[in-house]
């Protein structure tokens, strides 16, 4: 059943959208489908800085659609886009493809034992993947298929007709001094940079050259790269004339029949909104600095295409705990597919649901993992006894699910660091973690595994993937005989403490209470005394207890919660390690 949620119950930016969006379409286009846009270049990895792109119209959208209406949700794949460079760290690709350099990406072979027949399908196949287990509906359009198939000949010859009208508008920014470079908040994506760099050795930024402005740019018909100038064009023939600088080919045909071409970036841009109606599309912080495509292409889309600009919000900046930017120009950039083999779609979805469009944040590959997971375990309790705030329910509601239903979900969903820290000490064996998770709470023992999936998944992987071999926890095959042997008898009657309470205490909950309870005791203290109760010292003993059993268990200062390791090592092991 769908998901029922009306904008009166929330005070989310969402649903500030949805409204907005909804009475602009109604203005614009009453009775059509409201009509939201994204726009990727799979240049190379489509990496979580770009998901962005995607996230705050789908949101929208799917508020929209939660409210009745019919929504189109366009993805515009940007693979006629030239190929600008190779990439770095890209599995399967050397330097030998440094010839296709200017070719349309749909014209460049896939990494080397690839399944996919070109460069853009190879990129765009994770994509599409990863935005279908987030529970993404879209509409894609290759911009490749629109082009070679004549879709957009009215708009490109409309475009060529117009040309010192568009001329005109471009050179209102031509003198205008460019920002500097530290300004910048987000990479520039490829069609940005297709614009910024031009795309042949005698024309300019934005298409001009010796002859006069051409919004316009074939593709070479010898070499198929787009290093070409346009030399002439009339408007009553359509016949271009172009020359290529990469292999001195030189052709005239009739735009009003040739395919193999497009716009050049800040006109083909508005040319789309026009052509789609497009209501709602958000841009990079790129994008919207003076003079940039998207400031640009609000003049053009009105003056020239008699359209409209969309409405959306300028998107900030998505980064990595750890990392420096994105940039999808290089290879080994986290992916939507990277992190969610890592973490649930609900977590990922919800990531970009809490922060409006314009806050930026980080998506954790590291420690902050369990810690994220920790709190969005709390918001699920608050959302289920009614305690979270309207906001927190709205992006609670947008992660777990869409409007056609919710996302599949863990039965079970055991803390994420206690998986985790299962998953390292047992290396994945699935008859010690049943074991082992099964005497986290022997009142309502776990039965299969799959109860804890996929959340056990994400957990395992994050292990073997995202945590250095050197931190991994690594259980000591004998007792430190020596260490045991030098600790005083306050020592070894905390081990004495924690020994004889092991058999009654055999439990998540329990050894919890147990091994912070030692120390309490043995200061005359209750074990049930609360932190309020207890002097600071007690503190500073705990914390010496507790790198004690780390060293005796797993020789180091610190590792995974105690009471998970002790229920992983084994009670009899456990004995044995501590020296009864």
């Amino acid at each position: 059943m769908p998901i029922v949620a009306q904008s009166t119950e929330t005070t989310d930016w969402v649903s500030r959208y949805a409204d907005e969006v909804i009475e602009e379409s109604e203005r614009r286009a009453p009775g059509k489908p409201v009509v939201v846009a994204s726009g990727l270049s799979p240049s190379g990895p489509i990496h979580l800085g770009n998901l962005r792109e995607v996230m705050t119209p789908h949101l929208v959208a799917d508020e929209i659609r939660r409210r009745g209406h019919e929504v189109r949700h366009l993805i515009s794949w940007d693979d006629y886009d030239r190929y600008r460079k190779v990439p770095n760290g890209v599995a399967g690709v050397d330097e030998s493809w440094a010839e296709h350099i200017g070719r349309p990406l749909t014209a460049v072979p896939a990494p080397k034992g690839s399944p996919y027949p070109s460069w853009a399908e190879h990129f765009k196949a994770a994509m599409v993947e990863a935005l279908g287990e987030l529970g993404v509906e879209f509409d894609g359009i290759s911009q490749t298929e629109q082009y070679t198939s004549g879709t957009y000949r009215e708009q490109v010859l409309h475009a060529m007709k117009h040309r010192g009208d568009i001329d005109a508008i471009l050179d209102q920014y031509r003198t205008k001094k460019a920002p500097a470079k530290k300004q910048s908040q987000k990479p520039v994506d490829e069609a940005e940079l297709e614009a910024a760099e031009g795309s042949g050795a005698a024309a300019d930024d934005d298409g001009t050259g010796s002859a006069g402005y051409f919004p316009y740019k074939p593709y070479c018909g010898d070499c198929g790269k787009d290093l070409t100038t346009v030399t002439a064009y009339d408007d009553d023939t359509t016949e271009l004339t172009y020359t290529c600088t990469a292999c001195d080919f030189s052709e005239t045909v009739r735009l009003s029949e040739f395919n193999r071409g497009k716009l050049v970036w800040k006109v083909d841009w508005p040319m789309r909104w026009a052509y789609e109606g497009v209501i709602f599309e958000p841009s990079g912080v790129d994008h919207s600095s003076p003079g940039s495509s998207f400031q640009v292409g609000g003049q053009i889309v009105g003056s020239i295409f008699d359209g409209k600009q969309p409405i959306g919000p300028m998107y900030a900046f998505v980064g990595i705990s750890g990392m420096a930017k994105m940039s999808s120009s290089k290879g080994g950039v986290p992916t939507p597919g990277d992190a969610l083999k890592i973490m649930e779609p609900q977590i990922l979805r919800w990531l970009y649901a809490r922060r409006r469009p314009n806050q930026s944040f980080k998506i954790a590959f590291d420690q902050e993992i369990q810690r994220l997971y920790d709190e969005w375990d709390k918001l699920e309790g608050k959302v289920a006894d009614g305690s979270a705030l309207p906001a927190d329910v709205a992006a609670h509601s947008r992660a777990v699910g869409t409007a056609a239903g919710e996302l599949p979900k863990t039965p079970r969903p055991m803390p994420y660091r206690t998986l985790a820290s299962v998953a390292d000490i047992t290396a994945g064996a699935e008859d010690q973690t049943l074991r082992i998770l099964s005497e986290l709470d022997p009142a309502d023992p776990l039965s299969s595994l799959d109860e804890v999936r996929p959340r056990l998944d994400r957990a395992e992987a994050w292990i073997n993937t995202q945590v250095p071999a050197d931190q991994h926890t690594v259980v000591r095959k004998e007792a430190d005989t020596e260490l045991i042997k030098s600790l005083d008898d306050q020592g070894r009657a905390s081990l004495r403490l924690l020994l004889d309470g092991l058999d009654s205490h055999w439990s998540l909950d329990g050894l919890t209470h147990l091994v912070y309870g030692v120390p309490k005791v043995q200061a005359g203290f209750s074990a049930d005394a609360t932190p309020k109760e207890l002097p600071a010292e007690i503190k500073v003993a705990q914390r010496t207890f507790f790198a004690l059993l780390y060293h005796l268990l797993v020789g180091r200062d610190t590792g995974p919660r105690l009471p998970t390791l002790l229920l992983a090592v084994g009670q009899e092991r456990v004995r044995k390690l501590l020296g009864e």
